[in-house]
């Protein structure tokens, strides 16, 4: 039976993402001195050097890695079809300025997979089953917004109810490990209903990591260009890269939390410990695809499929099935058990999700495997995690992170207190840190926002070969 109550789907649209090929830039000297540098060429980083761009200031954006998008990669040459190992959805499609953008463009939108199904074992679930996991989710779902409504904070997993049964196990996957990357155990209850209904879910044809890059096509990126050290007072900014210094007006600084925590970014003057908690509790999750091609059709399935099973424990994962039609496959494990997971290595990670499949679709898949690969999103050196999860108490932190540090301005989706964890939250951050970083340098009233950037217009983008470390 097909879920038609509250699509899993919608309720668990995790953004994820490990290091791909991705577009490259030609070669130009690195400038010396910029209005605004922005740390980052990810979603985030790209909004706010648009922003800076439409409000006629220079700018120029450093990124440690070889390629644009951040967690927004698409792989376009492993598979059949073009595929997002980052991120893959966007949310409410009628208002969300980054489809309107794709679509001026010229880049096909798709609507969130049609067919969403529940396994028990090696059948479907019965429309009464199915009624029940949808009930037990409902349930578990109320229980976290009447927590949130307390005076404290506390963890999602500690107001569960505990009468579930069969389907305890998973709509804590559905709602934890496979929304967020994190167990609900884990998740403040606060954070969550703050996260609230995303609404339908769109996806790129040709991957949100292609969408990214061709938003970026008119921006100046310094690729392998990590920035090492950040001085930074309430009138400049100096950034230091293996490329040499750039001396700016302002900064806008987009790295995960837990690079921002890690210290590969060295600060002077350190970073406020108000900031360092603030990254410290919003922790990034785990999230990785694992993503087989198949030989025809062993599953039964449709194109675009999503399943899940009825599991006992955490160790499970969410099925896409037949991505755009093709034989393509995408096994996504999250939270504790995805983490411990990709810890082992691919090897292991291909391992489990043939093992999973035969679990539920019977002995041929391992047979039928004719390629596979798998990301591992935690030992990304420039990101080191999926997405931000506010851990119990930690709700507040996402304002915190978001406060202007002198000529500072740090952004991404940790930094949005709504939409955290998805792509919008990022590029919107991103466009709200830039607006106040122009404001800083004198270039943007209060109450007149950068006009927006039409795509489509050339520029030059710099690379540097040096080492890519931050």
């Amino acid at each position: 039976m097909n879920i038609t109550r509250r699509d899993f789907l919608t309720a668990s649209a995790g953004f994820a993402a490990v290091p791909l090929l991705g577009a490259r830039g030609v070669a130009a000297p690195l400038p010396r001195e910029a209005d605004i540098v922005v740390i980052g060429a990810g979603a985030a980083g790209i909004a706010a050097a648009r922003r800076v761009i439409a409000a006629n200031r220079k700018v120029i954006v450093i990124e440690a890695a070889g390629e644009i998008g951040g967690r927004c990669l698409t792989d376009t040459t492993t598979f059949d079809v073009p595929l997002d190992r980052g991120a893959r959805w966007l949310h409410n499609p009628d208002a969300n300025p980054l489809v309107k953008l794709a679509r001026a463009l010229a880049l096909e939108m798709v609507v969130a997979p049609v067919g969403q199904k529940i396994r028990i074992g090696r059948r479907n679930a019965r429309p009464g089953e199915t009624e029940e996991f949808l009930a037990a989710l409902v349930r578990t779902n109320r229980a976290i917004e009447e927590a949130s409504r307390g005076k404290l904070d506390m963890a999602c997993g500690s107001v569960i109810p505990k009468d579930l049964g069969d389907w305890a196990a998973t709509a804590e996957f559905v709602l934890g490990a496979n929304a967020s990357g994190k167990d609900l155990k884990e998740l403040s209850v606060i954070d969550k209903v703050r996260g609230g209904d995303r609404g339908a879910l769109i996806a790129c044809r040709l991957g949100l990591g292609t969408m990214v890059a061709k938003l970026a096509d008119q921006i100046p990126v310094a690729l392998s260009t990590p920035a090492n050290r950040v001085e930074w007072s309430n009138r400049d900014v100096t950034v230091q890269t293996p490329a040499g210094k750039i001396a700016a007006r302002a900064a806008v600084v987009t790295v995960s939390t837990n690079v921002l925590a890690s210290g590969a970014i060295r600060f002077d003057p350190d970073l406020p410990k108000r900031k360092l908690d603030a990254a410290s509790k919003l922790s990034l999750g785990s999230f990785d695809h694992i993503t087989l091609q198949l030989s025809g059709n062993p599953l039964g399935l449709a194109r675009d499929d999503a399943i899940i099973e009825q599991s006992s424990s955490t160790k499970t994962a969410l099925l896409l099935a037949n991505i755009g039609g093709s034989s393509v496959c995408s096994v996504d494990v999250g939270g504790s058990f995805g983490r411990d997971l990709s810890s082992q290595g691919e090897k292991a990670m291909v391992a489990f999700a043939v093992e999973w499949l035969t679990k539920l679709f019977g002995s041929e898949v391992g047979a039928a495997v004719k390629k596979s690969a798998a990301t591992r999103w935690n030992a990304a050196p420039f990101v080191l995690g999926a997405m931000s999860a506010a851990s119990p108490g930690g709700e507040p932190s996402r304002a915190a992170l978001a406060e202007p540090m002198g000529a500072v301005f740090l952004a991404g989706e940790a930094a949005h207190e709504t939409l955290w964890g998805t792509v919008d939250g990022a590029w919107e951050s991103g466009e709200r840190a830039a607006d106040a970083a122009l404001r800083k340098i004198g270039a943007l009233k209060d109450t007149t926002p950068a006009a927006p950037v039409p795509p489509g217009r050339s520029h030059r983008r710099s690379t540097s070969s040096r080492s890519a470390r931050y």
